[in-house]
């Protein structure tokens, strides 16, 4: 059975409801700074600005010590606690005991859980025994990390609880069209393509600046590789460095930035010391450092999306990224960037050098790239995810103990 790949549109629904009351449960938001919290935090917007009552359920960070977040009197701040090897990250933990009071005296019109972790977990328990309707996001591999942590023994058991965990909710919103078909043939059942989208207006290349540019060391006719993202093992970064070393070979002066940070940065610095590590970014800063590089490499073969290859073309950067998630949805090869077949470094490295080297074909891209990111506007993909919740709204409710309804407008 394939998952529903059609459109879904907001006009198609019946006329009520048409301002819900959603509770929104995640273990990661801004100020944590990852793809997930980021694209998440613009969903969470969109909703509101077309009308819905969003109540924001994620665990208290380290600099939050009140109940409610400041002026946002929806939100509320749980219990957390610090991720391995990633201490700024707090993970959410077992809340049944508060959420379930929180929903019985204001309750939801509908759940939705973004994360997996001990708080989605809590949250998808006390749904059920309320009879909320309950939809949910599918937006990391947890299982794909674990090969790259010598633990690729517990894939399976990972995503045997994944597979539990969608399964009880009434539609799973995944990105793409190749990850829904291969959760599918792993047993997950009720998928939805959602894509995600960019910000256009933030991310811009009218943004790039010559002065940050000098402080690389690059001149105005220098290219700039770029790399977004947590420096840690999935990224595949040495690959990356690799390739850069390759393409200094025809082209000196290309510049290597990296942005993030994370447990590989020092074993990087070392591999790579003539490369610019800045940290974490904010918005803003992050999208100068887009504009103002030329080249966006990126060669993690572990996203579930990869919402930096979006930002890099809507920045009117060249994109080299493998064949899947949103490269595979987003670019043309040769047209709006390029593409290496999965598991071929080679081809990776090679294409990579022929970017740093032919300034004609990494101009043809970076002009393409903005335009096939103008296409990925949030408010439409906004208006695709209050569809589904509203379908899922319509279409069935959680019963003690029985399984789901099934909606037939979200199955082939």
């Amino acid at each position: 059975m394939k998952p529903d790949t059609t459109d879904i549109l907001v006009e198609d629904l019946p006329p009520a409801q048409t301002h819900l009351r959603i509770a929104v449960v995640t273990e990661t938001y801004p100020p944590e700074i990852n793809g997930v919290a980021l694209t998440l935090q613009r969903v969470v917007e969109g909703l509101r600005e077309r009308g819905h009552q969003v109540q924001l359920v994620r665990p208290r960070q380290a600099s939050e010590a009140t109940q409610a977040a400041p002026g946002v009197p929806d939100d509320v701040l749980m219990r957390g606690m610090p991720i391995p090897r990633y201490p700024h990250l707090q993970l959410g933990l077992p809340s049944r005991r508060q959420l379930e009071p929180l929903w019985t005296l204001q309750r939801p019109d509908l759940i939705h859980i973004a994360t997996e972790g001990p708080l989605g977990w809590s949250a998808l328990r006390v749904a059920r025994k309320l009879r909320i309707p309950l939809t949910s996001d599918f937006r990391t591999n947890f299982h794909a990390y674990s090969s790259h942590y010598g633990m690729g023994w517990l894939s399976k058991p990972i995503m045997a609880y994944l597979r539990r965990f969608h399964n009880q909710t009434l539609s799973t919103m995944v990105p793409t069209r190749e990850l829904a078909e291969r959760l599918a043939q792993a047993g997950f059942e009720r998928l939805q393509v959602v894509a995600r989208g960019v910000d256009t207006g933030i991310f811009d290349p009218t943004l790039r600046n010559e002065a940050l540019r000098a402080g690389w060391g690059a001149a105005p006719d220098t290219p700039v590789l770029l790399c977004v993202g947590r420096l840690a093992k999935e990224k595949s970064l040495p690959l990356l460095v690799r390739a850069y070393a390759q393409a200094r070979l025809v082209r000196p002066d290309l510049k290597l930035v990296l942005v993030g940070d994370g447990p590989m940065r020092a074993e990087l610095q070392a591999l790579a010391p003539d490369a610019i590590f800045t940290g974490q970014l904010g918005r803003a800063e992050l999208a100068r450092h887009y504009a103002s590089s030329d080249i966006f490499g990126f060669p993690s073969q572990t996203e579930t999306f990869g919402n930096v290859v979006l930002e890099a073309m809507a920045s009117g950067l060249a994109v080299l990224a493998y064949d899947y998630a949103a490269a595979a949805e987003n670019i043309a090869p040769g047209q709006t960037g390029l593409l290496a077949p999965m598991d071929d470094s080679e081809s990776f490295v090679r294409q990579l050098v022929e970017l740093a080297q032919d300034d004609g074909l990494r101009q043809r891209l970076r002009s393409a790239a903005r335009g096939a990111a103008r296409l990925r506007d949030w408010p439409g993909i906004v208006a695709q995810i209050e569809s589904v919740m509203k379908l899922a709204i319509a279409d069935g409710h959680v019963a003690n103990g029985a399984r789901l309804s099934i909606a037939p407008q979200q199955m082939a």
